[in-house]
């Protein structure tokens, strides 16, 4: 798996991260830079943590599950993916409502946790394809604060246009990137 791949995947994994961020900018009267900064912070932080976890777990079981990793590797980011693209088409994101206290610290701990378990899958599919996963850890954090941010401020200026179509194509891409890595494997 190359750098482009990780990009990809910290893009991926981070529209999640994008369509809860419009939601906080959504409730945000007037941004000011920590309204801007902490979601980036917190999400950044655990979308670059998570996927350090999975990967040790999957260096932990690398060797019972090698010959099917390519496939795992496919669940996984299908699932993932598919979900993603699933919550696109939701009418009713529960993050969207979002009052007053968005940014206070249970509530930005428990948005940064629920959106960066599956960066936590995508650890374990590193392990097996013997990703650096400090590198990879870092990609994905960094694009992860680059892109709440982003969404925080454009959540607040155009309100929800975007989140649905965000995460259906962060969808589209994990499940593209799995579909890669098991042809890859197939027939080369």
């Amino acid at each position: 798996m190359g750098l482009l791949e990780i990009i990809l995947i910290a893009f991926g994994v981070a529209m999640d991260v994008f369509a809860v961020s419009i939601t906080l900018g959504l409730s945000t009267k007037k941004l000011k830079p920590t309204t801007i900064i902490i979601p980036g912070v917190y999400f950044g932080f655990f979308q670059s943590l998570m996927p350090v976890l999975g990967y040790f777990v999957g260096i932990y079981f690398i060797n019972k599950i090698e010959n099917v990793d390519h496939w795992i590797a496919l669940v996984l980011l299908g699932v993932i993916g598919g979900k993603m693209i699933k919550d696109s088409f939701a009418k009713d994101n529960s993050e969207e409502s979002v009052d007053k206290n968005s940014f206070c610290f249970v509530k930005m701990l428990i948005l940064a946790v629920a959106t960066s378990i599956d960066a936590l899958a995508i650890g374990i599919t590193f392990a097996f394809f013997k990703v650096n996963i400090y590198t990879a850890a870092l990609i994905i954090g960094l694009i992860t604060l680059v892109i709440a941010m982003s969404g925080v401020v454009i959540g607040n200026i155009f309100g929800t246009k975007f989140s649905s179509k965000a995460e259906f194509i962060g969808g589209a891409v994990l499940i593209i990137i799995g579909i890669k890595i098991v042809i890859e494997h197939l027939f080369w």
